[in-house]
């Protein structure tokens, strides 16, 4: 780890530093014996040839070189105070004695200190490795509530502070998966109550076609119209379902490609038309000259559940579908004279399931959402703006890029 190693470059840099410094003193230290002691040994020899003026230079030699016998001569050098045993011969090699015993001392001293540090600074390392191994065995308990209270920039807390951002992810993950599966419950729970309704009928009235034999043509008929109708309602609703589901799980891939506005708002009206015939709804459009980058088929889509959404509410009513175009985006906007939509219930008009006080009884409340996703899911905007009695509009949004 890079603050281990800084730690033991340091201390191996200063340590160099003061065996330097030592072996600077010893090396002073031994010059001063090597001089001292010379400088007694000449004083002796020239003693000697004074006194001894026979005595050979090579006699002196062999007594210098230690190639004589000799005899301990202790007992004369103690009774002048000097200890051979004990102490240096020459006092004058005192001074010399104390710098290498404090070379030596200083040099052992700071060995221990550093031994000491350094092991400490491994305890707290191998503390705040059991602090990282036990966070993350909480995390793979499932338990992210975890904190970090110090903040530094040694490897540990960097890996501290990765792990407290994956804890951070998973929690949010998890968190997500909640609501997802509460999201999942409560679809369920609506689309078992959606197809509770038409599935009851169409039960009830086979039982009654099977249970009598003597039913008028005419009822016969009625049920029979009635059974194709919550069919066809179970048939959109299952495969809105199924949009919705793939859109949801990123499993649709968008085609993108240069399309005319115009083109996708005729294929709308043509797959309206029929519903706008039966209510007496006239549709206008304005579309010429618009190019739009976007996927014509699920585009297409969701325009056509915004027409049949404004159609179920413009009885005999108009709807007008306009498309402009600037230098930051495109708009398409569908707007009728029909009933319009309460205060209450425009903030959920966009909602799945929800169904406002002015939708028809044939409404299962998810046309809106699915075009509403699809337009998001391409990068696009969706709005709405409603007066009661007086009518909607949608604007569709998409900017350039």
């Amino acid at each position: 780890m890079k603050n281990a190693q800084k730690f033991v470059c340091a201390g191996l840099a200063v340590t160099i530093v003061f065996c330097v410094i030592s072996a600077v003193f010893t090396f002073i230290g031994l010059e001063n014996i090597r001089k001292t002691s010379n400088d007694t040994i000449n004083q002796l020899v020239n003693i000697l040839l004074e006194k001894y003026p026979d005595v050979s230079e090579k006699e002196v030699a062999e007594i210098l070189n230690n190639k004589t016998e000799y005899t301990d001569n202790s007992e004369f050098l103690n009774k002048y105070g000097i200890y051979p045993e004990k102490d240096w011969v020459s006092y004058n090699n005192q001074g010399s004695y104390k710098y290498v015993i404090l070379s030596v001392s200083v040099c052992i001293a700071f060995g221990l200190a550093f031994a000491v540090l350094f092991l400490g600074y491994l305890k707290i390392q191998k503390k705040q490795t059991m602090d990282i191994a036990k966070r993350i065995e909480r995390i793979n308990l499932g338990d992210y509530s975890l904190q970090i209270d110090e903040n530094s920039e040694d490897e540990l807390s960097l890996l501290d502070n990765q792990i407290y951002r994956t804890t951070v992810k998973f929690r949010e993950q998890a968190e997500n998966s909640r609501k997802d599966k509460e999201n999942l419950q409560k679809s369920l729970s609506d689309i078992s109550h959606q197809l509770k309704t038409p599935l009851t009928s169409i039960i009830v009235m086979v039982e009654n076609i099977l249970d009598d034999d003597d039913m008028p043509l005419e009822i016969r008929r009625e049920f029979l119209n009635d059974i194709k109708h919550n069919t066809n309602t179970i048939s959109f609703l299952v495969q809105s379902l199924l949009k919705l589901s793939k859109l949801d799980a990123e499993a649709v891939k968008f085609r993108y490609e240069q399309v005319e506005v115009k083109s996708i708002v005729d294929e709308c009206i043509k797959n309206t038309a029929v519903m706008a015939e039966i209510l007496g709804v006239r549709l206008e459009t304005d579309c010429n000259d618009i190019i739009l980058n976007c996927d014509r088929k699920w585009l297409c889509e969701a325009i056509t559940n915004i027409i049949k959404n404004c159609i179920e509410h413009s009885h005999n009513g108009n709807i007008k579908i306009t498309a402009d175009q600037n230098k930051l985006y495109t708009k398409i906007s569908i707007k009728d004279n029909g009933s319009g939509i309460t205060k209450e219930d425009l903030p959920h008009i966009f909602e799945r399931f929800y169904k406002g006080k002015n939708s028809s009884d044939d409404s299962v409340g998810i046309g809106l959402s699915l075009a509403k996703t699809i337009i998001e899911k391409q990068g696009g905007y969706i709005s709405v703006s409603s007066e009661l009695n007086k009518g909607s509009e949608f604007v569709i949004k998409f900017f350039n890029n």
